[in-house]
């Protein structure tokens, strides 16, 4: 835990046994602050409003990992809490934003007259990440769709399906989580007892911040489903030609095969051979293959 006075001449860090008994932290929301919460909410009590809110961070096999914030704005303070989250994020990653706007305020470039104009900052560091994170998957689905429209015939078409719906899965994952917030501080205006009317802004650019980001994942998640239905239907098409071939091919044997099974027994006998009946046979052979490939050819199957 770290303590932060931010003032007007810039930001002091104090020790933890400075700090009041939590601020009066509302019982319920300090308990979901030790576990993992799924969904992203907003409650309003009478000290703060307890804020819930996701960023996406990308794994391994098209798995977005979410990394929760969790916020306690009051009048004078705002408190984050971040995580718990998978094993498998890099450490520094739940913190990521919060130490990106502290730097800023040390720094100087950042002067926060409010806890709403403090958290607006660390919230718009998050709704930048989540259009990197756009940003890396429309990557790869530009590289996905080069390889679909160059005719690339390279590997396994099931694992290239693979890799495209794991590229959408992740695109859909960094949608619900823009969608989510934006209902959050939706829902966040609608209490406007809590929040300031000079500070309402805030709120409302954040909404159009991950509406924006929500529209971003949407766009490439749809141009991505068609890229992946135009390479169905490439493939199912050249295996319906397939199949139609081979069907062609075994009506044509059918007769030879039907026809030489019974005059093999009758043409070639033992140790002597009718070499007449043996060259009429071979020739009606032919003759019926010819006529079955003329066939298939004029309905357009060959």
């Amino acid at each position: 835990m770290e303590v932060h006075l931010v003032a007007a001449d810039g930001v002091e860090q104090h020790p933890v046994a400075e700090l009041p008994d939590l601020f009066g932290c509302h019982p319920l929301a300090v308990e979901d602050c030790f576990r993992r919460n799924r969904v992203p909410r907003v409650h309003v009590y009478p000290q703060h409003a307890f804020v819930i809110l996701h960023s996406p961070q990308l794994g391994v096999g098209g798995h977005v990992h979410y990394v929760e914030l969790d916020q306690f704005i009051g009048e004078r303070y705002l408190i984050t809490v971040h995580g718990p989250v998978n094993a498998a994020v890099p450490a520094e990653v739940p913190e990521r934003e919060t130490r990106s706007v502290l730097a800023r305020i040390q720094a100087g470039k950042l002067h926060p007259r409010t806890p709403h104009e403090l958290s607006y900052a660390i919230v718009s560091a998050s709704t930048r990440q989540q259009e990197r994170v756009v940003e890396q998957l429309t990557g790869d689905v530009w590289r996905l769709e080069q390889r679909v429209t160059s005719g690339d015939k390279g590997g396994d078409p099931e694992a290239f399906l693979e890799e495209l719906f794991q590229v959408r899965h992740s695109l859909m994952a960094v949608r619900t989580i823009s969608l989510t917030a934006y209902d959050v501080y939706g829902r966040l205006v609608s209490l406007g007892r809590f929040l300031p009317d000079d500070d309402r802004h805030l709120v409302d650019d954040l909404i159009d911040q991950f509406d924006r980001v929500r529209s971003l994942a949407d766009g490439e998640r749809d141009y991505l489903q068609g890229v992946i239905d135009f390479y169905r239907a490439r493939t199912e098409t050249k295996m319906t030609i397939a199949a139609e071939r081979l069907t062609v091919v075994a009506v044509v044997t059918l007769p030879i095969t039907a026809i030489g099974s019974i005059y093999g027994m009758n043409v070639i006998v033992n140790q002597q051979t009718h070499v007449g009946q043996l060259v009429a046979v071979l020739a009606v052979m032919a003759a019926v293959s010819a006529v079955l490939l003329t066939w298939a050819k004029r309905q357009g199957w060959w």
